[in-house]
């Protein structure tokens, strides 16, 4: 079971991202309404060293369609390490459905508590 935590009303995990010899450790936004696997901002994806591979069109929260520049990665979580396809964006670093989907985790969010919780589906 992973934990996360709020920061102010923003629901955050801890993740382990990847690509070659760089890894970084951050904190991203639990984020439900985004179907991809994570963004990360520019600078991260320097910082990692990840290489663009595509482009896709997304649509954002306010409704736009957008050019989104892609990459490949890989994650860690609980030992257990997957590729994912990562959004190079300005903002806040996501963590959606497509994460929770690829490690197979079931998401709590309880904001009357303010807990988060990720169980691996049985």
């Amino acid at each position: 079971m992973v934990s996360g935590v709020f920061v102010e009303n923003i629901p955050l995990i801890r993740i382990a991202i990847g690509w070659g010899r760089a890894v970084q450790t951050p904190h991203v936004v639990l984020d439900t309404g985004f179907t991809g696997d994570l963004q990360v901002t520019p600078a991260m994806a320097v910082e990692l060293g990840l290489q663009v591979t595509g482009v896709t069109r997304a649509r954002i929260a306010n409704g736009d369609t957008v050019n989104v520049p892609t990459a490949l990665a890989y994650a860690g979580m609980e030992g257990a390490t997957n590729y994912i396809q990562v959004f190079i964006s300005n903002g806040s670093p996501l963590a959606g459905i497509g994460f929770l989907t690829k490690f197979g985790y079931r998401a709590t969010v309880d904001c009357k508590y303010r807990t988060v919780t990720l169980e691996r589906a049985r």
